[in-house]
């Protein structure tokens, strides 16, 4: 069984498609960070396991989902219907087979379903990331999986939207194998709160640039 760790601030429309989707074997982990649109009833209604992370960022509650979760390797996935759960096992496969660390979903973005501002500011975090790193990467993906003890071992500090990033580099510091494989990016249910506005983007811009330095 694998825990997949849902970071959710009012995904309420989204949640029944994305965990009525969810593969055999891969268990629902919902982090609830202070939603107010009914979304941790929801979860609960729907059969998910809640966890609830009264501290805002998307950071804080990615690191209240690792520490609650049980299974040996865990997914990482945004909860707003823009990533389809049955892809999970193309994520995970390398890291249960014991080939890779950590892997992450490079994004295939369906017509309008990624804001032309919010892919070039991925163009460049991508390669300012393959610079750091040495990693090939072309995406910081958000469907990612790796093995549980061992990112904890990480010690990722940041708690907003730098989480992602920071993994990344200290997992490329750490040795570890790395890998990317495509997964489909569909248009999300909502707006989203980082890609849905240039002051979202930026916001997760400034977070991930303290990362970096």
């Amino acid at each position: 069984m694998v825990d997949v760790i849902l970071p959710v601030l009012d995904e309420a429309a989204a949640l029944p498609w994305v965990l009525g989707r969810m593969p055999p074997g891969y268990r629902p982990l919902v982090v609830d960070n202070g939603s107010i649109d009914g979304s941790a009833q929801i979860a609960l209604g729907l059969g998910a396991r809640l966890v609830s992370e009264p501290r805002r960022g998307f950071g804080a509650a990615c690191h209240a989902g690792v520490l609650a979760a049980r299974s040996e390797v865990v997914c990482f996935m945004d909860c707003d219907g823009s990533l389809d759960p049955r892809e999970l096992p193309l994520v995970a496969g390398p890291v249960l087979a014991g080939e890779r660390e950590l892997m992450l979903g490079a994004r295939r973005p369906e017509r309008g379903a990624w804001p032309l501002h919010a892919r070039l500011a991925n163009r460049v975090l991508a390669l300012e990331l393959r610079r750091r790193s040495g990693l090939g990467l072309t995406d910081l993906g958000p469907m990612r999986a790796a093995p549980r003890a061992a990112l904890l071992e990480l010690s990722v500090r940041d708690r907003r939207f730098g989480y992602p990033l920071e993994m990344v580099l200290l997992a490329a510091a750490a040795g570890w194998r790395v890998g990317e494989t495509e997964v489909g990016y569909r248009a999300r249910s909502g707006r989203s709160k980082v890609t849905g506005t240039v002051t979202g983007t930026a916001r997760a811009a400034a977070d991930m640039a303290r990362a970096l330095r």
